[in-house]
């Protein structure tokens, strides 16, 4: 995937995650917060690929 991919797919992510999480805490879901929690921190993960893949592209 190149660098602008990886982002939107991390931005993606994190707006699932997040929405996840908050269903999860407003119907006392324990295993839906985590759920949210582990998107969105994927989505950070992604994001920060995509920022990683940006810089080496920039310098070659």
């Amino acid at each position: 995937m190149g660098e602008f991919t990886d982002k939107v797919k991390g931005h993606a992510n994190e707006i699932a995650g997040k929405a996840k999480r908050a269903i999860g805490e407003a119907t006392d879901n324990e295993k839906l917060v985590a759920e949210g929690d582990a998107q969105e921190a994927k989505g950070d993960l992604q994001k920060g690929i995509g920022a990683v893949k940006g810089a080496f592209n920039d310098k070659i």
